[in-house]
């Protein structure tokens, strides 16, 4: 991996950019403040999603400070910990396991609801007794 170029925008908004020597792919480093983007709660030091919930801090890990963490607590947000940084910080947003099976859910209830729609827009038809052309007048 070698280090490429960024454009200013790319600046703004990671850290920095990684592009690969065998295949070009890139890879980025996003910045603090993107980690606080998204559905659900990332670690503000590594990003990752594989967090737990705390409910009283711990006087052992040291707290993430800062103003984004601030506003946080403030907000109402809840208590987290990283296990890999040990750092607790406060995230407003839900773990990622509990958006993806809300996620899951709602994709179970709309197939629910365009099947049972579906059966309700076809009629039944009567199967046709032997010996009998159609209605009789």
């Amino acid at each position: 991996m070698r280090r490429v170029h960024r454009t200013l925008l790319e600046r703004v908004s990671y850290l920095a950019i990684y592009s690969c020597k065998d295949c070009h792919a890139e890879d980025n480093m996003p910045r603090a403040h993107q980690l606080h983007r998204g559905k659900s709660a990332r670690c503000p030091k590594c990003g990752t999603f594989r967090i737990t919930r705390l409910k009283e801090p711990d006087h052992i890990d040291k707290m993430h400070t800062g103003l984004l963490n601030m506003l946080e607590k403030m907000a109402g947000g809840r208590l987290f910990h990283c296990r890999y940084c040990r750092v607790q910080f406060w995230d407003r947003r839900r773990l990622q396991a509990e958006v993806l099976a809300d996620e899951e859910r709602a994709i179970e209830e709309t197939a629910e609801a365009a099947e049972t729609e579906e059966t309700e827009a076809t009629p039944e038809v009567q199967p046709a007794t032997p010996g009998s052309d159609g209605p009789e007048a």
